[in-house]
């Protein structure tokens, strides 16, 4: 298998971190928290996106291109997906993509060859993680294929949420072994922030 287009969704907000900026642009360690992200991503994929509501130009600095949601009123990663599908199939970049957020600096290294290998063995247009019994939706592999269910899911269904629309496609579930640093750590409030700047000042992180 070809390495997949990646798209990291950064179209939350950072209410919860006490701001009104994107999640992502909040300091992590001296730098944006999704620039741990595009550093751990870039790598595993043979183009990387940004998933947006709108055009933000705090985003133009790092030098990716922004998809926009589809549709206007934010309904979630959901429409992200979608929109970064279309445009990797209209733009002939990829026969798969891979998702991951904006707050998960401590991604592993090899998430698409875990997932890709996932996928071809299995045979599934989708292959999702599960960690410690929980399925993370937003760190999955989709095919082309899923383009007109979520098309469907998002314009004709009004949903936002990747489990929803998960319920009605087919997809393999990857068990990820538990590590000491969870590399699937999600940044939502700021003891969360001071949690992973512990880990990241504490070094161990591969």
């Amino acid at each position: 298998m070809d390495l997949p287009a990646g798209v990291i969704l950064a179209g939350g907000q950072s209410r919860r971190m006490g701001g009104d900026l994107s999640k992502a642009l909040v300091n992590l360690a001296g730098q944006p928290m999704i620039e741990h992200v595009i550093q751990r991503l870039r790598p595993q994929v043979s183009g990387l996106m940004l998933s947006l509501e709108s055009h933000l130009p705090e985003f133009d600095g790092f030098g990716l291109p922004v998809v926009e949601d589809r549709v206007s009123n934010h309904r979630g990663p959901l429409t992200g997906l979608y929109s970064a599908l279309e445009l990797m199939i209209s733009q002939d970049l990829a026969d798969w993509l891979l998702l991951c957020p904006c707050d998960a600096p401590f991604l592993p290294l090899d998430l698409e060859e875990k997932l890709s290998g996932l996928a071809e063995s299995s045979a599934k247009p989708v292959t999702v993680i599960r960690y410690e019994k929980v399925v993370q939706p937003t760190f999955s592999l989709w095919h082309q294929s899923n383009l007109q269910e979520l098309k469907q899911a998002v314009l004709d269904r009004a949903m936002g949420g990747l489990m929803q629309v998960l319920d009605s496609i087919p997809h393999a579930v990857l068990d990820w072994p538990e590590e000491t640093i969870p590399p699937f750590f999600n940044i939502n409030q700021p003891a969360d922030r001071e949690q992973a700047e512990g880990w990241l000042k504490g070094g161990g992180l591969c």
